[in-house]
Formats: C-alpha cells, structure tokens, sequence
C-alpha cells in the first residue's frame, strides 16, 4: 500500500481520470472518404535516419531480435509488447538506404492495412498510430506514392488518434500524438485536417513549455528520450516548412520559437555526449533507439540550427536538468545531480542520484549500465537499481524506490548542490547530497563529491547516520581491463593492454566483481564493477590519468 501511495500521490488528476475514461471510451472507427492533399510548397529536407530493421521482405529486425512476418504476424505473443511496437512504427520507411527497399515497405503498407483492421490491436495504440502517421507522411515527402487505400487508412488513422489521445501518460507520448496531428493535418488539407491540425498546435504550445527545460533539457532527463524528442523538434521544423501556406499567423508564431529551442536542446545533447560521440546512460538510455548523434547533427545543420560549441569549456552546468559536465585536457566526466524525473512522471527514471560516467580521451572507462528492457521482468528491475550504476547503496536499498516496470514512489532529491571552478591549475569541485535514504533507520544520507584536476579525478562519498552497510561501486566498459593489487587498494585500468589510469582508495578495502552493460535493447555485455565498503562512513577513489604512448593516440 505505501508502494502505492507513494505512487499515485504524484499524479495530476487528469492522468487518473483520463485512464479509467479510455478504459470504458470505445469510439467506432471513422471509415469516411479521406480528405484531399495539400501540396507541399517546398521540398522536404533530409532528416535523420534510423538503421535498418527490414533485411528481407518479411523479416524485421527489432531490439536486436528478429521475426519473420509469416511465422509472428503483426500481433503475435511470440514476441514482447516493446518488440510489436516497433513492428507497427514503420521506422525503416525512413531509415539508412531506404530507397533500395521501397518495394517491401509498399507490399508491407499494404499488408499491414490488410491484416489490421481499424481500432483493434497494438497497432492501433496510440503510441504507434502516431509513429506510424509520421513516417508515412515523410515516406510520401521523399517523393514516394501512397496507393488510394493507403491515403484511406491514413486519415482513418488520424481520426482514431484524434480521440485516443495519450492525456493519462503525458510527456513524450502525448509530444508524439501531437506531432502526427501536425503532420496529418499538413499533408492532409480541408476543415477536417485544419482541425487536426489545430489541436496538434494546442498541445505542442502547452507541452513545449513543459517538457523543454529552460537548459534545453527534455524534462524526463533520459539522454535517449532528449535526442527523440530532439527528432521531434526537426521534423516539426521540416514539415511547416514544407507547408507554410497552410499556417496562419499564430502557428508562424509558434514555429519561429521552435529555432532557438532547437538550438538549445542541440547544446544539451553535445554536452550530454561523449567524446566517442555517442549518448551517455542516464535513466532509461541506450543505442540505435533515437537516431545516432552524428545524424541529428547533420540534420539541424541542414535546417539552419546553429549550435554553441562546448569543447573547450571545463565546466558545464546544465542547472534546470540538473547535469555537469567537468572536463580536463585528460578526461571528461558527467555527474548526475539530477531529480529522478518529473513527480508526476518518472517512469523512465532509474535510481541513479549522484552516479556519473568517466572517458579517458575518447574511450569510455565508468559506464552507468544502459537499458536492455522494458516491461515487469526481475532483470528490468536490476537496470533500473541503484546498483547498477555509479553511486553508493545504502542497506543494499535503491535511493528511489522504483518498481513495477515504470514505477517510482519515495524518490530521492538532490540538496546542496556546490560548484567550485578555482583558476589557474583547473582545479573542480562538485558537491551535492540527496535524501533519497530518509526513508530508511537512521534517515541516512549520502553526500559525494567530485574533485578534478589536470592529474587526477577524486570521487570521495560520505554517508552520515544510522545505517548497517554502505558501498560504492565503478562500473567499467567493457573494453576496459581492470587490475586489483594483493593489498585491495590499488590497481590500473587499461585499455588493450596500454595504462590509462591508475586507482588508489584512501581507506577500505575494494574487490572486483563480475556485472553486465547494456548498451542496446536485446543485448548483454560481460564487464567488472570495482566494489569499495565505506569505512567510518567514508570511501575515497582516486583515478590518476596516464600519459602512455596509446592514450595520447586517443586523446589527439
């Protein structure tokens, strides 16, 4: 019950009404002619690809798990809910070399209207109408041809999804419910589509505000969620663009806005990378989810969005989302600082306060574990734990309570957050405590601090009051090998047989476990966890950079 409590007690009301109302509201399919097409008065640009998920004509590819069309169809139990998903986005519609399978996907559409009648089935949820609504319109953009039937279902489907919006989950669910209301309302033309197209606007100028922190940050503060959500922005950009005739003068209002937030969560997003260019794992993250950076790069810099460059700064701080980044001419470190996500909607948050990821150059060294599943599995549960991440647990407890597949009740707040930048010698200081062990005898609480220079990175952890046990744990990248000395407080890190760090603990004794990365849906990677009990309370690592003949390869 308190699980409960401390569940529901931070959800707005419209969340629970709306959810028992889409429970017992069935409306009946729309089946009327569709609408006429606008013409577009400009081309589309470019957008960001996908990988592929299509290698034959019926075999798809989906959170590295493949199925045959035949054998599954489009909404068979041999595959998890997340998996079916997928399925029903048409992703590969839009994704790398797409032209070389175009007629798979116009057998597919066909097929899929075929097999899925209106309103029944996964793929009329509303999360993947509304994926889907987008990429065929930008199918049809890239200069491709919709059959009539296919224009049919197409409107059918913009009006299911006009009265099954996702109110009840909010954040980016009814961001992409929005999004298609846009676009079908653009590519679709009349007053049928003008209202479509009104109420996708409506929304986006209440969530935008919302759902875009003032640091650019997408408020779930999950790094994979921002890149999608910074998609979403592009893509938005692209269609008005392409019919700007359509737009009256308070959408060119609302449009002209959308630059410089695009600007601003392209910022986030560089500092939220790694120097190997890809996302770091904080809350639910992982590859090949959202589109790499390297093609949301190219595509703002197609649209016109110009970015403020980070490289040189040693210190970022990310205030509204609670990130910082902390670099040196060695190695760049990012600290989480961060709310488990919004109260009311952290179901992507992980029990990760205070973690933070190491690179040595441009190798990752200290990973938080990624994400390889959704759903209510014990292994989702471990993901989303405080122990497989870059903090300390206390009583072997999670400092959020998360449980469930996307539930979080007592969570922890960060507190006391200092910043100290002292020049000349780039010498950093991070200081922050959270409560998230209040819950707990003894009301705990853990305080870490994150020192960095030009030699060295020091992480010190202090946990005050009553408590039975406290630990810290290091998870290294795989690529890493991590050495342990007979005395237990020392050792190195090296990278393919080369020294890039040597570690030192000041008090305790550390051991080296085995554990696992997750860096991509459907996949586990072996790698070591260095393990240190605090001792009176405390425990001190201190990572010392190494400038072997490799590493200085890395860096340069």
């Amino acid at each position: 019950m308190s699980l409960y409590w401390h569940t529901v007690k931070y959800l707005k009301p419209i969340q629970l009404f709306v959810r028992i109302w889409l429970k017992y509201y069935h409306p009946k399919p729309d089946l009327r002619p569709a609408p006429n097409l606008t013409d577009p008065t400009c081309n589309w640009v470019v957008s960001a690809c996908r990988l592929p998920s299509i290698s034959k004509a019926n075999k798809f590819s989906f959170l590295n798990i493949d199925g045959d069309l035949s054998e599954i169809g489009w909404d068979g139990p041999q595959r998890e809910k997340l998996w079916r998903y997928n399925q029903h986005y048409f992703d590969d519609l839009n994704s790398i070399n797409s032209d070389d399978r175009k007629g798979w996907h116009k057998q597919l559409i066909q097929d899929w209207i075929n097999c899925n009648p209106p309103g029944f089935g996964t793929g009329w949820e509303p999360y993947p109408v509304s994926l889907r609504i987008v990429n065929l319109v930008k199918w049809v953009l890239r200069k491709n041809k919709l059959s009539s039937n296919a224009k049919q279902s197409l409107a059918i489907q913009l009006r299911w999804l006009s009265k099954r919006l996702e109110v009840h989950l909010l954040g980016n669910h009814l961001f992409s419910n929005a999004k298609a209301l846009v676009f079908g309302g653009l590519f679709f033309e009349g007053k049928e589509a003008d209202g479509w197209l009104g109420k996708g606007f409506r929304i986006l100028s209440e969530q935008i505000p919302v759902q875009i922190l003032d640091d650019g940050g997408h408020f779930e503060l999950s790094t994979m969620y921002h890149a999608l959500a910074f998609e979403d922005l592009l893509d938005l950009i692209n269609v008005t663009k392409c019919f700007s005739d359509r737009l009256n003068e308070e959408q060119n209002k609302q449009i002209s806005s959308w630059y410089g937030i695009a600007e601003k969560m392209h910022f986030w997003l560089d500092t939220m990378c790694h120097p190997d260019g890809e996302i770091s794992f904080f809350n639910d993250s992982a590859f090949d989810i959202a589109p790499s950076k390297s093609e949301l790069d190219a595509y703002a810099k197609r649209l016109g969005i110009v970015t403020l460059e980070t490289t040189d700064r040693n210190l970022i701080l990310l205030k509204d989302s609670g990130y910082i980044r902390i670099k040196n001419d060695s190695a760049l470190a990012l600290l989480d600082v961060a709310k488990i996500g919004p109260d009311y909607l952290p179901g992507h948050g992980h029990a990760d306060t205070l973690s933070f990821e190491l690179s040595v150059g441009d190798q990752r060294v200290i990973v938080n574990s990624g994400t390889s599943c959704y759903g209510l599995s014990t292994e989702r549960l471990k993901q989303r734990g405080t122990l497989s991440h870059n903090t300390v647990t206390v009583n072997g407890e999670n400092s959020s309570e998360v449980w469930g597949g996307f539930r979080v009740a007592k969570r922890a707040y960060p507190r006391q957050l200092k910043i100290l930048n002292s020049q000349p010698g780039n010498n950093l200081e991070v200081r922050c405590s959270h409560n998230g062990y209040d819950r707990l005898k003894g009301k705990p609480v853990h305080t870490r601090s994150w020192y960095m220079n030009e030699r060295e990175l020091l992480i010190k952890d202090n946990v005050l009051g009553y408590y039975k046990t406290a630990e810290a744990r290091f998870h290294f990248h795989p690529d890493i090998q991590v050495t342990i000395k007979p005395n237990h407080k020392s050792g190195t890190v090296l990278m393919e047989g080369n020294k890039i760090l040597t570690w030192f603990i000041d008090d305790g004794f550390a051991a080296l476990e085995e554990s696992f990365w997750y860096p991509k849906f459907g996949m586990t990677v072996p790698n070591f966890c260095l393990q240190i009990k605090l001792v009176k309370g405390v425990s001190v690592l201190r990572l010392r950079f190494s400038k072997s003949e490799f590493y200085s390869k890395k860096l340069s």
